[in-house]
């Protein structure tokens, strides 16, 4: 039998995952089994969708842009402006989830034997997306007692190394369900701008604020050329 490559075993597995044989076998003895482990999400398409698909009239399905169809792109400037993000559609490129648009980015701007510092508690699976990608996480703690705030900036300073390019963020955060403030986010641009560094910002909650106001990485100023959501 073929080995698989060295990547490939160093690919860690998903803890979301790992854990759905045991709730698959406890649902065969009977037992009622809550997920917990993933957010499913429990809001309805939007009718308009799902007519748009009942409806369509396409014979074939053929392949969109590279960077995802000019008229879904300019629709997402809209969005955009609505929340105070100023972007033309050439900046966007379209993915098939977030998951992948990390990837991409890490690919793009990191180089194998980079490193990535990412305050945690994390998504779990930027840990395989670095694997992908050649670079190595830093982790860099934040603390219950503080609702897992941003870790201090001189704790970002002391991770830093001459192998470091960039810091990821998620925002509102997953896992913990934290808010960045405006004053944490302008602390995060000016050790970027300090040293160089791209900064990831995965927004993909950004439409569940219940308490005060996401402050995006894309409102920051000056860092057009620093920042990928």
């Amino acid at each position: 039998m073929l080995a698989i490559s060295n990547r490939g075993q160093q690919m860690p597995a998903s803890p979301i995952r790992k854990l759905v044989p045991f709730a698959e076998a406890a649902k065969k003895r009977g037992i009622k089994v809550y997920h917990l482990n993933i957010g499913q999400p429990d809001i309805e398409t939007p009718k308009m969708v799902l007519d748009a698909v009942r409806h369509s009239d396409f014979k074939v399905l053929e392949y969109s842009h590279s960077a995802g169809n000019e008229s879904y792109r300019k629709k997402l400037v809209g969005y955009y402006e609505s929340v105070g993000i100023h972007v033309n559609h050439q900046q966007i490129i379209i993915t098939t989830g977030g998951s992948e648009a990390i990837l991409f980015g890490f690919m793009a701007c990191l180089d194998a034997g980079d490193e990535v510092i990412i305050p945690e508690p994390f998504y779990a699976n930027y840990n395989g997306f670095a694997v992908e990608a050649g670079v190595t996480v830093v982790p860099i703690t934040s603390h219950i007692e503080t609702g897992f705030a941003l870790p201090p900036i001189e704790e970002f300073e002391k991770k830093i190394t001459s192998k470091t390019k960039a810091i990821v963020i998620c925002n509102p955060n997953n896992p913990t369900g934290y808010l960045y403030s405006a004053d944490e986010m302008e602390q995060l641009k000016q050790i970027i701008l300090k040293h160089n560094l791209y900064l990831f910002s995965d927004e993909a909650y950004r439409e569940f604020c219940y308490e005060g106001k996401q402050v995006s990485a894309m409102h920051l100023q000056g860092v057009d050329d620093n920042v990928i959501i």
